[in-house]
């Protein structure tokens, strides 16, 4: 028999939160009910904290981690609890070897305060932070990192194509994955660190395993949270290599296809 899960956890852009940035009544009141059951719910996304105030307006409830596993985040409260960073030799030494094995990228370090760039990247959300950058970046890499990002310049690179070069010659310093199959942007974190390394992790300090989780994502971020989930569930709009990481499919988000697996679990018995 299938029992009803102890924790959800989902990433939010493009599997909760539509591409407009709209989160839907439904997948609101899914979500709420879930909670009122009593089921863990965590909120795991690449994005850092200073994206998650919508996050918050929209639940009063819940547990974040950000950066793609990086960073365990107070959601309601607002404060760092526990973080994973790289280290600023791992840092340097990652821009060093991508600038040999694909000269034309850019570089950008996201942190929980600040996010620092190199001229020639292009930011799509956090320019405003840093509006003229710097030549190297390595100029400002004085502090462990949440994230580094890596763009081609030229665009001339896919995201996939970018991330099986960068996994490749990255494998022993880093933890390197992306989340816009769309565009040419690389996210990194520390060795080790991933949605799933860390969902495991908190999931395991409040009892629950693999076989009591559910975990919904759409892109290459989201793989070792779906793998490590006994239920998890690839988007159906999502990145085309997500059926081999996930169990199942849910419908598109335009479609709340996360809130549709929900209303679902939540009639199940309880183990």
């Amino acid at each position: 028999m299938t029992y009803r899960p102890k924790l959800i956890a989902t990433d939010l852009d493009g599997t909760i939160v539509q591409h407009s940035g709209v989160i839907t009544d439904r997948t609101k009141a899914a979500f709420d009910s879930a909670n009122n059951l009593g089921i863990e719910i965590f909120f795991v996304t690449g994005r850092p904290p200073r994206w998650m105030p919508e996050i918050k307006a929209t639940f009063d409830y819940g547990k974040a981690i950000c950066g793609n596993g990086a960073m365990l985040w107070d959601l309601h409260e607002e404060k760092v609890l526990e973080s994973w960073l790289i280290p600023v030799d791992a840092q340097i030494q990652t821009v060093d070897r991508l600038r040999s094995s694909i000269p034309e990228v850019t570089f950008a370090v996201e942190s929980h305060g600040y996010f620092h760039r190199e001229t020639k990247y292009l930011a799509r959300w956090d320019a405003g932070l840093d509006l003229h950058g710097v030549a190297d970046i390595a100029e400002i890499m004085k502090e462990p990192a949440l994230k580094l990002l890596v763009r081609s310049a030229d665009q001339s690179l896919s995201s996939d194509e970018m991330l099986e070069i960068a996994q490749r010659d990255l494998a022993d310093l880093v933890t390197v994955t992306h989340s816009n199959s769309h565009d040419s942007v690389l996210e990194i974190s520390a060795l080790g660190i991933s949605k799933g390394s860390t969902l495991a992790k908190i999931a395991q300090r409040h009892g629950i395993g693999p076989e009591d989780a559910v975990a919904f994502g759409d892109n290459p971020n989201d793989f070792t949270m779906l793998q490590w989930a006994a239920r998890s569930y690839a988007m159906a709009d999502g990145h085309p290599e997500g059926f081999k990481f996930a169990k199942f499919v849910a419908a598109p988000c335009v479609e709340d296809g996360v809130a549709q697996v929900i209303e679902e679990l939540i009639k199940l018995p309880i183990r």
